[in-house]
């Protein structure tokens, strides 16, 4: 969110609490109805799986755990996913298959041809090189609009399936946010940011971190009236 110079300062803060969220970790993860799900990609990953893929619906936390794994991994891990030059970032990986190595690829489904190829040559380089493949979609592996041999390739991983988190799953994430900050934010004040915040989770935690520092700077506990004054500073807007 652009920050307008001739706004309030108090304005200025909250759009920058709005910025760019602190990357993703698995620490930060809240699996909700996925708990086994991460368990289980958390252990394959210790165990040193070469390929895992990852499939649900939008919203379901697919590439917050893609880069919190490269996050983990350090260099020289990358993550890609169409729109990112997908086959350049993988010939790097090609190039430099080693055990330490790694690649998260997201969004699969859209993968054009040379992408598909640049992929399906990597899980092959991994395999007989070492690395660690960790891919994700939004359909099991048999569904995916992908040539016949990397959707085989893909079939053979440990394939692990996210769901999206429910309305209370959501609710009990951000209070979880909020106790993590040192506040407390009312079980009905929750319901009225999700009801009014429709987007990714990230941005519904942005709102919970910028009205701890509204309730700090202003002194005034988080009641509703103060939800309503910086949802109206966010120029977030009740759907309609």
């Amino acid at each position: 969110m652009p920050v307008d110079k001739n706004s309030s300062p108090l304005m200025q803060q909250l759009a920058l609490e709005l910025g760019p969220p602190p990357p993703p970790t698995f620490d930060s993860f809240f699996p909700g109805r996925n708990a086994a799900t991460f368990a289980a990609l958390r252990a394959a990953l210790a165990s040193g799986a070469r390929c895992i893929y990852l499939w649900g619906p939008q919203a379901s936390g697919k590439t917050h755990l893609l880069r919190a794994f490269v996050a983990q991994r350090g260099e020289p891990a990358r993550y890609a996913g169409p729109g990112d030059h997908f086959d350049d970032s993988v010939d790097d990986c090609v190039d430099n298959a080693t055990g330490e190595s790694a690649f998260a690829a997201d969004d699969v489904q859209r993968l054009d041809m040379v992408g598909q190829v640049a992929l399906f040559d990597l899980y092959n380089r991994y395999r007989s090189s070492g690395g660690t493949l960790l891919a994700a979609g939004d359909r099991p592996p048999a569904e995916l609009p992908l040539r016949e041999d990397l959707r085989t390739r893909l079939g053979s991983a440990l394939v692990l399936h996210l769901a999206p988190l429910s309305d209370e799953e959501k609710a009990a994430a951000l209070s979880e946010h909020a106790r993590q900050r040192g506040f407390r934010i009312a079980p009905e004040l929750i319901e009225y940011v999700l009801k009014q915040v429709q987007r990714d989770m990230g941005t519904q935690m942005a709102v919970v971190a910028a009205l701890d520092r509204t309730s700090l700077e202003r002194k005034r506990p988080v009641t509703l009236p103060l939800v309503r004054e910086v949802l109206k500073l966010l120029t977030i807007k009740e759907p309609r």
